[in-house]
């Protein structure tokens, strides 16, 4: 803990500083003033736990000092010295909860009694402090999450914001906003509530007050309470308020939901929000989406329709090795979904799905080797956080493919054609190295040392990781039961398969689709 004395008297202050085993006490810090402004200056600046505080002082004397104090440091526990015995003086130390009153000449016995008793005092004030601070955050989350669910006759929302002593009226206004945090960020508790804190303090100022709650740790709701609804640029100040808050941890999107007058209608705002935050995926990381911004005019340049299926022009574009055209065509894909708020991350993503199988494929097609990617394409759709570093990661494999039809040399033949032949038999149980080895007029002894010579993988290693990568493309696809994905992939034992995937992905089929969809 730390101490300050404040006294006008050197003599004092040295005095007291030199005769007292400090540490023994508890105090690992001591400071001094000599009057009343100075002492002032000095707590604001070094936050002691206890004052030590001459009454009568130049400039400022010590009751004025710690009134003004107060409101500042109020866990603070005074001790008053003097060497008056002035009634009006002790009472005004009683009425700022003084631990004692120690008359001049001091005796540093009575300095050591006073200063435990008030590092006792102090403690027990923080635990109470922090207890109702607690307290009252629990309960303004449990009045957060009620406001996400629909409102009921049954809804303990008014009790709860009465709790909390919110004066709340028909025409008190809600306005939610949702921060969305990367799936990689794990942000403590004591952050959380640090911005939580933060927050409550700015709107305050605003004459705003602010509940929040974490719903599934990657997603924040909080909701804004005024009496009146906040204006575009109040709000704007806000979001930009929580996007410093938030800007020092990683990435980050956050929504506005419209405003709504009354407990029964706050969950409209919530909703409206939680719509907005889907069109954040395609806004760079670190937005702030608000209805009003999406409804004003938008840039039309660059905004071309996108063509029919793109899908079999994106193919056709690889395959006549026109990395030019194809560099135009990604860059009309990118201006057509960046900063769209009409269709879902989905939907956008269900087609870059395509996009890469098609250009796994080809590369196939131009007998170049796998990429070296360690993501599947699944993986590799799921850890983006925006549709840009979305878009980016496949304008890096197609021009990894073109720089790849430059330089690398093909891969052999016969290579080739063994993985074609089993990208085209893998579902069948009964694929074995003979059936690869006569498809390729070698012996099967021939195969084996050669297939493992020119890829350093066993062939029934490759066929088993061909098929696990298929297994993990069914899997994220819900119109699979995970029942038939193993017969689909070479397996008629659902039991062994299931150990199989277990074995080369760590998780069990029903626990990789919960983690993909």
């Amino acid at each position: 803990m730390k101490l300050l004395i404040v006294d006008d008297e050197e003599l004092t202050r040295t005095g007291v500083i030199s005769s007292i085993d400090w540490k023994e006490l508890g105090i690992s810090e001591v400071f001094q003033a000599d009057d009343g402004i100075n002492g002032l200056e000095m707590a604001r600046k070094y936050q002691p736990q206890i004052i030590l505080c001459d009454v009568r002082m130049p400039r400022m004397d010590g009751i004025t000092m710690l009134e003004r104090l107060e409101p500042v440091l109020p866990d603070t526990i005074p001790i008053f010295m003097s060497g008056y015995s002035d009634k009006e003086y002790l009472k005004a130390a009683i009425k700022l909860k003084a631990v004692s009153y120690i008359e001049k000449p001091i005796k540093p016995q009575e300095i050591c009694d006073a200063v435990l008793e008030a590092r006792e005092r102090y403690i027990q004030k923080v635990y109470s402090r922090r207890g109702r601070t607690l307290r009252s955050m629990e309960t303004a989350s449990r009045l957060a999450l009620a406001l996400t669910v629909p409102y009921t006759s049954d809804s303990n929302a008014e009790k709860l914001a009465q709790e909390l002593s919110l004066s709340l009226t028909p025409s008190t206004c809600f306005t939610s906003i949702i921060v969305r945090l990367d799936s990689a960020l794990e942000l403590s508790r004591e952050a959380l509530e640090n911005i939580y804190h933060a927050l409550h303090d700015y709107l305050a100022h605003l004459h705003m007050n602010g509940i929040y709650v974490a719903k599934r740790e990657q997603y924040l709701v909080y909701d804004i309470i005024s009496q009146s609804a906040p204006s575009t640029a109040s709000l704007k100040a806000i979001g930009e308020f929580l996007r410093s808050q938030y800007q020092v941890y990683g990435k980050y999107m956050m929504a506005a939901g419209d405003t709504y007058a009354g407990i029964p209608r706050a969950y409209q705002s919530y909703t409206s929000a939680v719509i907005l935050l889907q069109s954040s995926y395609f806004f760079p990381s670190g937005s702030f989406l608000t209805s009003q911004a999406l409804e004003a005019p938008q840039p039309s340049i660059g905004k071309k329709s996108l063509p029919a299926e793109s899908d079999h022009i994106f193919s056709e574009l690889l395959s006549s090795k026109n990395a030019e055209k194809t560099s135009a065509f990604l860059e009309q894909l990118y201006n057509y979904f960046y900063k769209n708020h009409t269709l879902l991350p989905n939907q956008v993503k269900d087609l870059y799905y395509k996009y890469f199988v098609i250009l796994e494929n080809t590369r196939k097609q131009q007998l170049l080797p796998d990429s070296k990617e360690q993501d599947t394409i699944v993986s590799a759709l799921e850890k983006n956080f925006t549709y840009q570093e979305l878009h980016e990661e496949l304008v890096q494999k197609t021009q990894q493919y073109f720089n790849d039809l430059k330089n690398s040399i093909p891969e052999n033949s016969t290579i080739f054609l063994i993985k074609d032949y089993i990208s085209k038999n893998y579902m069948n149980e009964t694929l074995s190295v003979k059936d690869i080895s006569a498809h390729v007029f070698l012996s099967a002894s021939y195969v084996c040392t050669f297939f493992k010579n020119e890829t350093g993988q066993t062939l029934n290693q490759y066929l088993t990781e061909y098929r696990m990568e298929k297994a993990k493309q069914l899997l994220s696809d819900p119109r699979y039961k995970i029942t038939d994905i193993s017969s689909r992939v070479g397996y008629s034992d659902g039991n062994y398969f299931g150990k199989s995937f277990k074995k080369y992905t760590g998780v069990s089929p029903s626990e990789f689709r919960e983690r993909m969809i």
